[in-house]
């Protein structure tokens, strides 16, 4: 079981997964990160049960948004997992324990709507999409305040000189 910290920082504001903890290091991260690097990476619960690791991250390629954590669990030696997408705004990282938090119950969990590595949902069909944010109680990617306000970062729709 991973011990538990106690959150330093929630800046839930734009949707995207939470960071908890005091361990910064050199380098990009934790704000801004490899998706390779957390491929592998462990989730548990508040609880410090282990739900297992993130196997894939699913961009929504036209909104330009992280959608789900693809979440690998049960099984053994990693015949019979049972794979659960699981909204990017459900998770908290936590930099401490280097791990991902899921606020779930592992009978949830359990419980939850998966699939196995041959038999993907469609992921980009809305009423599944809307059913599975409801399930893990997470606010909609695609209801995020700042998509109605153009990023001024962006260099879309003007000239680079």
């Amino acid at each position: 079981m991973v011990e538990r910290t106690t959150p330093t920082t929630n800046p839930r504001t734009s949707g995207g997964a939470a960071i908890v903890g005091t361990e910064h290091g050199d380098g990009p991260g934790p704000e801004v990160m490899d998706a390779n690097t957390l491929i592998g990476d462990s989730v548990v619960n508040d609880s410090g049960e282990n739900l297992g690791k993130i196997e894939a991250i699913m961009l929504d390629v036209s909104a330009g948004k992280i959608a789900y954590a693809v979440l690998s669990f049960g099984g053994f030696l990693g015949m019979g997992n049972k794979l659960f997408a699981i909204p990017w705004s459900a998770f908290t990282l936590d930099t401490d324990q280097e791990c991902f938090v899921l606020n779930v119950a592992k009978e949830r969990l359990e419980g939850a709507p998966g699939f196995d590595k041959d038999h993907w949902p469609a992921m980009a069909d809305p009423t599944w999409a809307s059913e599975l944010h409801t399930y893990y109680n997470a606010r909609p990617y695609w209801d995020d305040d700042y998509t109605t306000t153009r990023d001024v970062r962006s260099t879309a729709g003007r000239d680079i000189v």
